[in-house]
Order: structure tokens, then C-alpha cells, then sequence
């Protein structure tokens, strides 16, 4: 009220599912023609909304929405990730992690879980910068990210998550394990968990969800694996995977729709940008950025 807001929470019936699949299970009308003429948008939402059609709907007819994502958020996370950040020094770090990876053609990740993909990206597709301001129209999300959609057909390899993978699961007990051709997933591989994903992706019926949506770096000096996503893929080090449906703000200018969407997590990756090595089983060791992430507590 002090700055002049009017603000409004919407309660809904939390759905059985995310993105698209939250469809069924929401008031889409209303809750369009709200977030339509909104300003502003925060959600906390632990299924959350994001990638579901009024979020689609709104996000491209509403100009002057600002929409933070911050699903899943408690007050400890609060804390730690927004209340004890030098947030000046994190946007310079991200910042030029973001120009390094730009130019960078063909890409590798290993894990010691058993990763290694290789890539090549698109300069012409946009690299989220998510520094953790809201501060002009369109999607932001809390700092701590940089994600971006490779050339799809070009992602080869094994992708193994022993972070967590959510959803279906939340923290992995075990790995699992994805073989991935041209883009696609084509074999998992692991025990009960990878079983469990597998049948979930095969439950929507839409050959789209066995595709790979966008790739990520987790560098929150805060982050902790927790099985809350929103925290978990800012892990420091990690990398992060989306599979199914990726919107046209990271492959424009339509995207590629799926019926849901799911995020899994890499830990203790390595990563090279062409012949560059950018990270160290989760260690900063580009020299243009040793000193920025000691400097953030992360030597």
C-alpha cells in the first residue's frame, strides 16, 4: 500500500499437476481475465502455474505484466536466497558467465554420477539472465540461473539427475539415468525412481514430453538441494534439464508446446564452452570468474 499497490492473493485448489497440466484443475477464466489486467504477479504456487495456458495467455496479451516465479518459496528460502545475497556481485558474475556462453558454439557436461552431452546452441536464441529483479514487463525468476535452449537436435548423450527431479519425484534416491539422441529421450535408465519417470512422461500421451526443452547453470552462493525445484536448480555448480514443454522466451518465436514440463538436476557438473573449461566438478575455475565467485563465498 505504501507505494501505491493494490494488492491480491489468489487462493486456488492446489492441481494434480504442473504447466498445462494444471489446466483441468483451474478456474481458467477468471484467473485469466485477473492475471490479463494485473501489473504485477508473484507466484508461490508449490504446483506451480507457469507454462499453463492463462500464464501463456497472459503473458502475451498483457504488456505490462511483471511475473516473478518463486514457487515453492518458504520463509527459509526467503532468507537465504534473497535476504543474504550480494546481489551487486551475483549479477556481475552471472552476467559475464551469460557473455562467455554466448559465445560459445559446441558445449560439454560431465558429472560424476555419469553425465556427459554435448550440444551446440543457437546464437540467436536468447540466454535467461534471472538476477532476481522484477523491474520490467515479462518473466523473471529468482536470481541464481542462467538457462538457455540449445539447438535441440543437437543435444547427444547421457543426462544422469541425482539431484532431484521434480516433477514427479522431488530429491532422487538414485540416479536416473536418460539417453538422449537428437534431442530426444530415448532410453532411462536407474531403478524404482527412473521406472516412476518414465511411466509419468507416458501418462500424458504427447510424444513432446520425451523431448529436451532447455539446459541450465545453478549459481546461488545459498542454494541448498532441498526437493524444492525453484531452489534446488540454483544449486551451485549444478546444471539443470527441462524436458517437455520450453515457451518463446527461450525458443522463439513460438516455442515447442507439451502437455507438462519437468526439471532435473545435475550435480557437481563440468562443463567446457568449446575448448573452454568453464566449471570443475561444480568449481568456477574460468579465470575470468575465480575472483568474482570467491568473492561470493564460493572459492
Amino acid at each position: 500500500f505504501s507505494v501505491g499497490a493494490k494488492p491480491m492473493v489468489i487462493w486456488l485448489a492446489s492441481p494434480l499437476g504442473v504447466g498445462k497440466a494444471a489446466d483441468p484443475m483451474l478456474p481458467l477464466k477468471p484467473l485469466t481475465a485477473a492475471l490479463k489486467e494485473a501489473d504485477a504477479w508473484v507466484e508461490f504456487n508449490n504446483q506451480w502455474l507457469l507454462y499453463s495456458t492463462p500464464w501463456d495467455i497472459a503473458m502475451e496479451e498483457n504488456k505490462k505484466l511483471r511475473y516473478l516465479c518463486l514457487v515453492g518459496m518458504d520463509v527459509d528460502m526467503m532468507i537465504r536466497c534473497i535476504g543474504r545475497v550480494d546481489f551487486p556481485t551475483l549479477k556481475e558474475f552471472q552476467t559475464k558467465v551469460v557473455e562467455l556462453t554466448r559465445k560459445a558454439k559446441r558445449m560439454r557436461i560431465t558429472t560424476p554420477a555419469g553425465t556427459d552431452v554435448s550440444f551446440e546452441n543457437d546464437p540467436s536464441r536468447p540466454i535467461l539472465l534471472e538476477v532476481g529483479y522484477a523491474d520490467t514487463p515479462g518473466p523473471h525468476f529468482m536470481s541464481g540461473q542462467i538457462g538457455w535452449s540449445p539447438i535441440f537436435e543437437t543435444i547427444n548423450g547421457v543426462i544422469v539427475f541425482d539431484g532431484s527431479l521434480s516433477p514427479p519425484i522431488g530429491l532422487l534416491k538414485e540416479p536416473v539415468k536418460l539417453h538422449v539422441k537428437e534431442g530426444k529421450i530415448v532410453k532411462i535408465e536407474g531403478g524404482k525412481e527412473a521406472i516412476e519417470f518414465e511411466a509419468w512422461l507416458k501418462s500424458f500421451d504427447d510424444p513432446n514430453m520425451f523431448y529436451m526443452a532447455h539446459v541450465c547453470y545453478g549459481f546461488h552462493p545459498n542454494a541448498k538441494l532441498t526437493g524444492a525445484i525453484l531452489e534446488d536448480e540454483r544449486v551451485w555448480g549444478c546444471t539443470e534439464w527441462g524436458i517437455g514443454n520450453v515457451g518463446p522466451m527461450l525458443a522463439p518465436p513460438k516455442g515447442r508446446p507439451a502437455k507438462s514440463h519437468t526439471d532435473g538436476i545435475c550435480l557437481n557438473s563440468s562443463v567446457w564452452l568449446d575448448d573452454v573449461q568453464l566449471l570443475d566438478k561444480g568449481k568456477v575455475v574460468h579465470p575470468e570468474l575465480i575472483e568474482l565467485a570467491k568473492k561470493l563465498g564460493k572459492a
